[in-house]
């Protein structure tokens, strides 16, 4: 982390590719919002800065403009899209409306392949263009560097001041040497070592606990689910028998989870664990209840007051530690700089009630989940657990559509249990993102054994992606999909129809609620 990219988000819906871009680079990277003090990056001591891409049109009077010094602070710099322009625009090139727009696939081609970002990348490639303004004019000092049928200069560059930037999108996957273009300006323009590794973020991580923990006392939420299991075996590994879990079971959990986290966690890894039996308090407070956003809200209020009150039945213990990741610190923070809408509630970030006498410890909160999953192979934690799926931090009540009872959490479940199982057995479970059970809130008339039924039907959702951000839908074999039906039809007394959801993300979202 001593090397660190800073990425300037203007509002782009790629920010966190362009983040994540630089980290499969093995250089560290963070996202401010474009409003962000200059000091405060400064802070960073960055080696780089990248301006993303944004919605907004850089001549309107609303437009997202940095504090000029980034403009001038003789940092390498890199504009992709709405970054380019802004660039172009504060700089003196200008920029124009488009008469023709440009979206989707371009072929793109380089003029200057001796430059040093597009060193190595073949003359013409396909790129993925998102645009309605263009650059007719670039600032004194910088070169074109590639252009395309509508955008005369798809890319610029100064050499001298490190300064370049794009009009295409180089950190989504349909643009061809995307990742070479992000390797050539860390590594070549802004002089990175490729030196960010799962192995040096444990090693500095723990550091860092030591040095804030000192000889004080941590208490941690398990969920069992990878995040919170992750911070669990860094924790330990930087103070041992300092650390305390509670294992709230809500009832809303997989089948068999509670054996599964007490064997891991207590047994194999020897952890402090508490398991506590809160079934019945979370169910009496969602009787009745079907708004998803509601359910989040009791189930993490909930969970706050169970957690709270065993806390502290042991005594003093300072701090708390929470599986935030970067992903949720992200988009909890409007690059308007005001609220945003809500799409659904994260439940680790700004959740604690302000009379909550915890200090935080969120040793996540800069990774991304493939990163967390590395972070956990290497801490030798086991594949069962780092290799999971993911899971809701509501549990079940997410995937029950309409009102949460004991009976429909147990249909589930056994349903929820025979979905995974299936997708294991063929080799689909590590190929695909997420996979599971939904029970819908209907019921249908099917014939069993020559008679009526009138019975609950369940959807199945497995998707594809990278980083959940966006997702589709797993186009899963016929076969497979018979199988997982006819055992739930079969073996799960008071189901009779099984469908399959073929939603993307976006328009979807991939829990249902």
């Amino acid at each position: 982390m001593d090397q660190t990219i800073v990425v300037l988000d203007f509002g782009s819906q790629y920010t966190q590719l362009i983040a994540r871009r630089v980290r499969e680079n093995k250089v560290f990277s963070k996202v401010y919002p474009f409003y962000v003090p200059f000091e405060k990056v400064m802070e960073d001591n960055p080696k780089g800065i990248i301006f993303s891409g944004s919605p907004a049109d850089v001549r309107s009077k609303n437009a997202p403009v940095p504090d000029k010094r980034f403009f001038y602070c003789g940092l390498p710099i890199l504009g992709i899209c709405y970054g380019m322009q802004i660039l172009s625009h504060k700089l003196g090139g200008r920029v124009h409306k488009s008469r023709k727009r440009e979206y989707g696939f371009a072929k793109l081609h380089v003029s200057k392949r001796e430059s040093a970002l597009f060193k190595g990348i073949p003359r013409t490639l396909t790129c993925w263009m998102s645009h309605g303004d263009k650059l007719d004019r670039i600032p004194h000092g910088f070169e074109r560097l590639a252009y395309t049928e509508n955008a005369p200069f798809a890319a610029m560059g100064d050499p001298r001041k490190k300064i370049y930037a794009i009009q295409f999108h180089a950190e989504v996957a349909h643009t061809e040497f995307g990742s070479k273009i992000f390797e050539n300006f860390l590594v070549r323009v802004c002089g990175c070592k490729k030196s960010w590794t799962p192995r040096s973020f444990i090693n500095e991580t723990v550091k860092k606990i030591r040095k804030q923990v000192g000889k004080d006392r941590v208490v941690l939420g398990l969920s069992g689910g990878v995040d919170s299991s992750v911070v669990a075996g860094l924790i330990h590994k930087a103070i041992g028998k300092q650390l305390t879990c509670i294992f709230v079971d809500h009832g809303l959990l997989r089948l068999n989870e509670v054996e599964r986290v007490d064997k891991t966690f207590r047994g194999h890894f020897k952890m402090n664990l508490k398991v506590i039996d809160a079934e019945k308090i979370f169910l009496t407070r969602l009787k009745g209840v079907t708004d998803p956003e509601q359910k989040r809200k009791i189930i993490g209020k909930t969970f706050i007051d169970v957690f709270q009150k065993e806390a502290n039945k042991l005594g003093k213990v300072p701090f708390l530690a929470q599986g935030t990741l970067y992903p949720d610190v992200i988009e909890s923070v409007s690059y308007f700089g005001g609220p945003t809408s809500t799409i659904k509630s994260h439940h680790n970030v700004g959740g604690l009630p302000k009379d909550m006498k915890f200090k935080l410890i969120e040793p996540l909160k800069e990774l991304f989940k493939d990163e967390v999953r590395a972070v956990g192979y290497a801490l030798g934690i086991d594949k069962d657990i780092v290799g999971r799926q993911p899971f809701p931090g509501p549990g079940l009540a997410v995937r029950i559509l309409g009102e949460v009872r004991k009976d429909r959490c147990d249909l589930l479940r056994r349903a929820d249990w025979i979905v995974v199982d299936e997708i294991k057995k063929s080799g689909y479970y590590d190929k695909v993102w997420q996979s599971f059970a939904v029970l819908l809130p209907v019921q249908s008339v099917g014939v069993m054994g020559d008679k009526r039924t009138y019975e609950n039907a369940v959807a199945i959702r497995a998707v594809t992606s990278l980083d959940g951000m966006t997702a589709d839908w797993a186009k899963l074999p016929y076969d497979l999909l018979g199988r997982i039906s006819n055992r739930i039809i079969n073996e799960v007394r008071g189901i009779n129809r099984v469908t399959y959801d073929i939603s993307s993300k976006p328009p979807a979202t991939i829990e249902w609620e």
